[in-house]
């Protein structure tokens, strides 16, 4: 686990999406964010987590949701690039 706490880049088109989603699966986004700041981009308990490209990650919020995030340049940076239906 790092000592270092990540920060996150969310893009308003990102938040807006968000607030759309059903309630559930907003608060499990929140709890990922919190699993991500704390032990960084690589979240293996997550349902179906997995890598998809270098440093690019996703994992489902439930049946038909997903999250896809990236560790960006500084290693400290994780932007979070798709929050929606799984497609």
């Amino acid at each position: 686990m790092d000592s270092k706490q990540y920060n996150f880049i969310i893009k308003r088109r990102i938040l807006r999406a968000i607030q759309k989603l059903p309630q559930s699966v907003q608060n499990k986004f929140n709890v990922l964010l919190h699993d991500l700041a704390d032990k960084g981009p690589v979240q293996p308990h997550w349902p179906n987590f997995s890598k998809l490209a270098h440093n690019k990650y996703h994992c489902h919020l439930g049946y038909g949701w997903v999250a896809c995030w990236e560790q960006t340049g500084n290693n400290f940076i994780i932007e979070v690039y798709y929050v929606g239906r799984r497609e």
